[in-house]
Order: structure tokens, then sequence, then C-alpha cells
């Protein structure tokens, strides 16, 4: 498709308890309601997509069920993402609006944390569909750490996530210089209301209720 109007494809980022699955579950609802399309014109999708046989790998990583090596969990969440890869560019072009709560955004930011460099973490996820708006719920890592359920996942720690949104900052910070393929980068103030934060995105997101325009992007096909 390079012309006609497509499904857009809307990515959630953020630190662990910022919010993002209930905003994007709000978020979703909405969209369905805006578009008065029924259910299949939306889609959502929660990065890792835990049901693949990758996923459960990941999945058991996540709760301290199994060990492995830094690189190693980091290519699989790449592959992850790229086993729907398809799926989303499919959506896309059928018209169908795609919903997804993080992406590869979150893995550079959790695998560079580590002290993995930047660049490698970046190169596995060179070429999957771009996004065509990215969210980032802007919270303090202190902030999170006083929600429900913080603790339960391997990273959901105050020290990790202090480091993991500096690079979500460098992300950002170089996705807003440039303004390519990557698509546009918002940030958010998820310290307020749920309602509030709500209404916030809903701004952001609702120039793209009827889809987007032009040709499915591709993150990062300019290195």
């Amino acid at each position: 498709m390079s012309s006609s109007k497509r499904g857009a494809f809307i990515v959630i980022e953020g630190l662990d308890r910022s919010g993002k699955s209930t905003q994007v579950s709000l978020l979703h609802d909405r969209l369905q309601d805006a578009q008065n399309a029924g259910p299949t014109k939306v889609v959502m999708l929660h990065f890792p997509i835990r049901t693949t046989a990758i996923g459960k790998m990941i999945d058991a990583y996540l709760h301290s069920e199994s060990e492995l090596d830094d690189h190693t969990i980091h290519l699989l969440f790449s592959a992850n993402r790229w086993e729907l890869a398809s799926t989303i560019t499919a959506h896309l072009e059928q018209g169908t609006t795609v919903l997804a709560d993080r992406y590869a955004f979150s893995g550079i930011a959790f695998s560079a944390r580590k002290g993995l460099p930047y660049e490698w973490c970046r190169a596995p996820d060179v070429g999957l569909p771009a996004p065509d708006l990215t969210l980032f719920l802007n919270i303090s890592p202190e902030v999170a750490a006083t929600r429900a359920g913080y603790g339960l996942e391997r990273y959901e720690k105050e020290e990790v996530q202090k480091g993991v949104k500096q690079v979500f900052d460098k992300i950002g910070r170089e996705m807003q210089e440039d303004g390519g393929s990557e698509g546009k980068w918002v940030e958010i103030d998820a310290g307020k209301t749920k309602e509030e934060v709500a209404e916030d995105l809903w701004k952001a997101v609702e120039p793209l209720v009827n889809g987007a325009q032009g040709s499915i992007g591709r993150l990062w096909e300019n290195l």
C-alpha cells in the first residue's frame, strides 16, 4: 500500500506499573466506539506474546523460573516480535488499527540497561513494522514502585527501572530529533489520575481514528 488509508499502528510504552495495560484497554474500547465498526477493526497486542513457544520461554524467565544469558533473552524478545510482524502488517493493510502494549523500544531499554551495547540491542528489530505513533507513559520509578503488584516480575526493581528510564529517554530524544520512519514519539504524564491520562492519550491518538496515510514504515530502515 502506498497512498490509500490503512490501519494505524499505535504503541504504548513505559516503565513497569506505569499503567500501560490499563490505558491500552481503555484506548482499545474508545477506538472501537469512535470507529463504530465492530471489534475486528481494532486489535490489541501485549508484548511479549506469551502464548507462543518463544513467549513461553520468555514468561518462565520473567517469573524467575529459568535463567538465560542476557544476549539470549534479548534475542528471544526480538524473535517474539518478529513472530507477529506479518500479522501486524496484515491487520494494517486490511484497515485494522493495531494497539500494542510494549514493542521494540522496551527491548532496547531493558537490555541496554544491563550494559549490552545500544546499537547491538537495536539491530535485531531493524525492519519490523514501525508504529505511526508511540505514546510513552512517563512516570518516576519511585512512584511506579508504590503501585499495586509491583515486584512480581524479574525487572520490577527500582534500581532497574531507573536505568531503563534513562535508555527510554535516549530513545525518545532520538526519535523526536529524527522524525523518520519510526513515527511520532509523544510523552504522556502518567502520574496523573487514570482518567486524566486516558484523556491525554486520546488527544494524541484521535487524528489516527480513521487510519493512517501512506505505506507502512519499517523500524530504523535508514540506519
